[in-house]
């Protein structure tokens, strides 16, 4: 898999673009479950935040895309740690591609571009331990459960704080 082509023919990673900016406040605006376990995600979500999201990103981030018809599906990035050898994982999908393996299929193509051309030795994701579809996205792409990081953040929208699961992947552990 080469940087230009990161997809698994299901899905196609890319760089985010200036004319992505109707397609992310489509996929984010007044999504509750967006809204609910990423309370950093502005709601209502308007063009501004989409252009600041794509400019200021602070990680490496692509789009999540229908490999077919070029479609958003979704969001998935990597922040890296000073030396650039962990990589923090986060990630959204758009409410219809729910429940479809998108954002499983994405970590995998991710975490293979993470290993193989960025040289990481470790890649490590947190989501809320209520987030059942995200976790669920995780288990799918092979990413072990290491444990609970307990009351780890204050979710206002939820009104509690947050239990985060945290979940990591290995070089030698991709299928």
């Amino acid at each position: 898999m080469s940087r230009r082509s990161l997809s698994d023919g299901v899905v196609a990673l890319r760089p985010w673009r200036a004319g992505d900016v109707d397609a992310i406040v489509e996929c984010i605006d007044g999504d509750d479950e967006i809204g609910r376990w990423l309370d950093q995600v502005p709601q209502p979500y308007t063009a501004a935040d989409a252009r600041n999201y794509i400019a200021g990103l602070g990680e490496q981030a692509f789009a999540v895309t229908d490999a077919e018809t070029g479609r958003v599906l979704g969001s998935i990035g990597v922040r890296w740690n000073e030396s650039h050898d962990v990589g923090e994982i986060g990630y959204w999908v758009r409410a219809d591609a729910r429940g479809r393996g998108v954002i499983s299929r994405a970590l995998a193509v991710v975490s293979r571009f993470a290993f193989e051309q960025e040289g990481a030795a470790r890649l490590q994701l947190r989501a809320d331990v209520e987030n059942v579809g995200s976790r669920r996205a995780a288990e799918k792409a092979g990413y072990t459960c290491e444990g609970v990081l307990r009351s780890a953040h204050w979710n206002a929208r939820l009104g509690r704080r947050q239990d985060w699961a945290l979940y990591s992947l290995l070089p030698d552990e991709l299928d």
